[in-house]
């Protein structure tokens, strides 16, 4: 697996531009919601979900987004931070991306940073609170991806 990730640094000035109109995190999540506390086990925390909608990222988040999502997110992750850090990636046989409003109030987004042609964003030093996850398609297209939520390994 690739060890090499997207930085959250360079990614949320990249990805704070956008508004994100399109996106409400006030919605339920389509995959449900998990709280997770440092240290937590089973690790990495998976949820099988359906990649893409019929949203461009690009045009909806910020211009240095990519893929097709869905209005509401696909999942929403509270997380209690301790001294570990936080991956969330994606894995699957077709080409995902994925987009993250985080606790901070900043949009981050990943295309190719995980395995292969999957997403992967992780923060050294997380912030405590909500994650709104969507987990979208390159194409506009619909998948079958694993959602992974990790402090020991980046996808």
């Amino acid at each position: 697996m690739k060890a090499v990730i997207a930085t959250v640094a360079a990614v949320a000035a990249l990805a704070a531009a956008g508004s994100a109109a399109a996106q409400d995190w006030r919605l339920p999540a389509n995959y449900g919601a998990v709280t997770l506390y440092s240290g937590f086990t089973p690790d990495p925390f998976t949820v099988n979900v359906t990649s893409g909608g019929p949203i461009d990222a690009s045009a909806s988040v910020s211009s240095s987004c990519r893929g097709w999502i869905s209005n509401a997110p696909d999942f929403e992750l509270t997380y209690s931070a301790g001294s570990l850090p936080l991956a969330i990636s994606v894995n699957s046989a077709s080409d995902t991306t994925l987009v993250i409003n985080g606790p901070d109030g900043l949009w981050y987004c990943d295309d190719d940073g995980g395995d292969g042609l999957n997403p992967s964003l992780r923060w050294d030093s997380p912030p405590s609170g909500t994650y709104d996850i969507w987990v979208g398609s390159y194409q506009r297209a619909n998948y079958s991806a694993t959602l992974s939520i990790s402090e020991l390994y980046s996808y």
